[in-house]
């Protein structure tokens, strides 16, 4: 899980696989269509547009969720500091007449919509539309979510995302604009630390709260980091006096593909993990402190069928957020520290073109 105030090939390994795990694989994945079923999308577009807007909450949760998009556009990019971070793009600038597909990106705990810009633009830039959420209760000026116990947190932050996929299927500044083949609307997912959770968790994993729990009574001194800020003790009590510790199905059928970047993976069993049936790309950070791979990525490649793994070298876990203009400390030490010898900005301009190549793939598109 991320906490904010919020590349080089070279860096990515393929991980080996254990032989007693037959059902990870690590390769690629794409969705066969045959041909003449899909409009096939080739967004012309070299710039990134940016706009924000404000999603109504559910009627459970009435937060209202604010909401970063990122599009391809023809108007010209300029650099604007906003806040910590650095965005490149065109304000309010007037997006294509129609985009690839919607990508919804989820940042870490305590995270921003603003700690992956970097990211969004590379897949704007290459024709997608991509809503970056800032989870209410979960972001860098409000936390209070986690003190609603972890069936509410663990539930909350992938409806938020859907709540998000509803809004932009319905808009009429955009519902047009998104492209669909004979599957529906191209939608997909990415996300960091408890984002990764989020997207896991729409493509069909379901959370089991006590497997956090025992994994931490378990397994403190290993995953030391995580267990200190995870929301695994008793659950809440709801107004009626009933204690909250149902979690509700989470998976969002319109979700086809998603990318799990460093993510919170303790929380599922394998039976969850088997569950999940869409294509299926996790990064790890090899020197993960907050996120112990073992625990978490390599657990859910493990159990995922199909799972495409990347290792990162020498990577920590907030190797995947854009670097901030100030300091920004965590349990884990400064979110723009990286270990010696370790290129974000390489990094970064690597996994800007790997995640748009990915969804391309996926989607069977054309580069933009």
């Amino acid at each position: 899980m991320s906490r904010h105030d919020d590349g080089d090939s070279d860096n990515r390994t393929p991980v080996q696989l254990p032989s007693r795990i037959p059902l990870m694989r690590i390769r690629q994945r794409a969705l066969p269509l045959a041909l003449g079923l899909f409009l096939s999308v080739n967004v012309l577009a070299g710039q990134a547009g940016f706009r924000t807007v404000s999603v109504p909450g559910l009627p459970a949760d009435p937060e209202p969720v604010p909401v970063a998009l990122f599009y391809p556009t023809q108007s010209p990019e300029r650099t604007i500091a906003m806040g910590p971070f650095t965005v490149h793009a065109a304000m309010g600038g007037v997006p294509e007449a129609q985009v690839k597909g919607l990508i919804v990106l989820s940042h870490g705990h305590g995270g921003s919509e603003l700690g992956h810009a970097s990211l969004a633009e590379a897949l704007a830039r290459d024709g997608f539309l991509v809503a970056a959420l800032r989870h209410p209760g979960d972001n860098w000026q409000d936390q209070s979510l986690l003190a609603n116990g972890p069936a509410r947190y663990f539930s909350a932050r992938p409806q938020q995302a859907s709540r998000v996929i509803d809004a932009l299927l319905q808009d009429p500044a955009w519902k047009d604009r998104i492209a669909r083949d004979a599957k529906g609307p191209r939608v997909g997912a990415v996300g960091h630390s408890a984002g990764g959770y989020t997207v896991l968790a729409l493509a069909g994993g379901r959370p089991e709260l006590q497997r956090l729990a025992t994994h931490c009574s378990d397994n403190r001194a290993a995953d030391p980091i995580l267990c200190s800020v995870a929301p695994t003790g008793e659950p809440a009590v709801t107004p009626s006096g009933q204690l909250d510790q149902a979690v509700p199905a989470l998976a969002d059928s319109r979700v086809r593909a998603v990318v799990a970047l460093a993510p919170l993976g303790a929380v599922f069993s394998a039976r969850s993990l088997a569950s999940i049936q869409i294509p299926t790309l996790v990064y790890e950070a090899e020197l993960d402190r907050y996120l112990v791979p073992r625990f978490h990525a390599e657990w859910i490649a493990q159990n995922v069928s199909g799972v495409e793994l990347h290792r990162v070298s020498n990577a920590w876990h907030w190797a995947f957020m854009d670097i901030p203009a100030m300091p920004i400390s965590t349990p884990d030490g400064d979110i723009g520290a990286d270990p010696p010898g370790f290129d974000r900005p390489a990094f970064l301009k690597q996994l800007g073109k790997e995640l748009p190549a990915y969804f391309d793939k996926i989607f069977e598109l054309s580069p933009g």
